[in-house]
C-alpha cells in the first residue's frame, strides 16, 4: 500500500546507481560562523578572529559541522526533498579537506554510490551517498559517505 505522505516522491526503485545530483551553493559570513560556533563548536579559531588569523588555519574558519549542516541542507534542497527518505542511518569517512572561510561559497555533487535492501525490513532501501563538497576555487572541503533509507513502493518478500 502507498503511503500518502510519500506517494509523490521519488521511491526506492526511482533510484540509480551512478546517478549525480548537483548541489546548490552556499556562502558562509562571519555571522553565520560565529553564530553556529558560539552555540555548538566553541574553538578560538571559529570565535575570534584575531585567534584565528594566529591558528593553523590562517583566519576565521566554519565548523567542519556546519559544513556538514550546510551540505545536508543542499542535500535536502536538491534531493531528499523529493525523495521517500525516512532518515540517515550514519556515515562513515568524513573528511574536512580544506577550511571553508569567511566570505568563501561551497557547492558540488552526491553520487548514489550503492542501493540495497534491507533484508530484515523489505519494505525499506539504503541508499549510500557519497558527497564531493568544493569552495569556489573548486578545492575539495569535505567528502564523506552517507547512507539514507528509503520507502520502496513494493515490499519484497
Amino acid at each position: 500500500m502507498t503511503n500518502p505522505v510519500t506517494r509523490d516522491r521519488r521511491h526506492f526503485e526511482d533510484l540509480t546507481v551512478g546517478e549525480i545530483i548537483t548541489l546548490g551553493h552556499v556562502t558562509v559570513t562571519k555571522q553565520m560562523i560565529f553564530d553556529f560556533a558560539h552555540e555548538f563548536d566553541p574553538l578560538p579559531f571559529h570565535i575570534d578572529e584575531k585567534a584565528a588569523k594566529a591558528s593553523l588555519l590562517g583566519g576565521l574558519a566554519s565548523s567542519g559541522w556546519q559544513t556538514g549542516a550546510l551540505s545536508l541542507r543542499m542535500l535536502v534542497d536538491s534531493f531528499l526533498g523529493n525523495v521517500a527518505s525516512a532518515g540517515g542511518l550514519g556515515f562513515e569517512n568524513l573528511k574536512w579537506k580544506n577550511p571553508f572561510m569567511v566570505g568563501d561559497t561551497i557547492g558540488g555533487k552526491v553520487t548514489i554510490a550503492e542501493l540495497r535492501r534491507s533484508t530484515s525490513h523489505p519494505q525499506w532501501g539504503i541508499v549510500t551517498l557519497d558527497f564531493d563538497i568544493r569552495n569556489q576555487k573548486d578545492k575539495p572541503v569535505m567528502t564523506m559517505r552517507l547512507a539514507n533509507l528509503v520507502e520502496c513502493r513494493e515490499a519484497l518478500a
